[in-house]
């Protein structure tokens, strides 16, 4: 993790200037949020405490952040673990993402956001996924890489309603083939509401 990197914002002007705009089953602690964009879109963000435990994380403590798939509906909830129990083997059901961080000091006024690598993991994981949200989350993340310029917006196709943002990683040259990014034509203010709601749950900020 890069030091002193919080999360980049407004992302909103970044997509206006590119566009025109199975373990045994356990009971997990978690704290949801919940935010909309036309329909509800739900993902839990760190509570602070073990998922296996129940234990509070100490300020200063390494620990792993999950992102697990809800059974059944489109959002994610994140449940964190200590490293002793992450090294034991606990996993929580329809794991998603993992990444290693540390809880952050309260009187710490900007908190540390995840390193590009797991931006980047999220980005790819969630390409092929069409469930609606997941294609927010996607855009969204899109918006952030770009901004971040681990990402480069090519082009733009339309077909109909369709709008497509064609683009390629940092590095990558003409011959490389670009990525499709569906753009799910959220409203600025729909944008800034999944932007904060994703900074939330991967800086892990309480």
């Amino acid at each position: 993790m890069r030091g002193g990197e919080t999360w980049p914002a407004p992302v909103s002007e970044i997509r206006e200037a590119a566009s025109g705009p199975s373990p045994a089953p356990r009971v997990y602690h978690s704290c949801m949020t919940r935010f909309s964009a036309n329909a509800s879109y739900e993902i839990a963000r760190a509570s602070g405490r073990c998922a296996v435990t129940g234990r509070p994380i100490e300020p200063g403590t390494p620990y792993m952040a999950t992102l697990c798939e809800r059974e059944g509906e489109e959002g994610f909830d994140r449940l964190d673990f200590s490293i002793e129990a992450w090294e034991r083997g606990d996993r929580p059901p329809r794991l998603f993402s993992s990444w290693r961080t540390t809880m952050p000091e309260p009187s710490r006024k900007s908190r540390p956001f995840v390193d590009d690598e797991v931006l980047l993991n999220l980005f790819h994981r969630l390409a092929d996924d069409e469930q609606p949200q997941r294609i927010a989350y996607r855009f969204v993340i899109a918006l952030i890489l770009l901004r971040k310029r681990l990402l480069r917006h090519d082009s733009t196709q339309r077909e109909g309603e369709r709008v497509v943002w064609l683009m390629r990683l940092k590095g990558d040259d003409l011959q490389t083939p670009a990525i499709e990014v569906l753009d799910p034509r959220l409203s600025t203010d729909q944008v800034r509401e999944v932007s904060d709601q994703l900074g939330e749950v991967l800086r892990g900020e309480l």
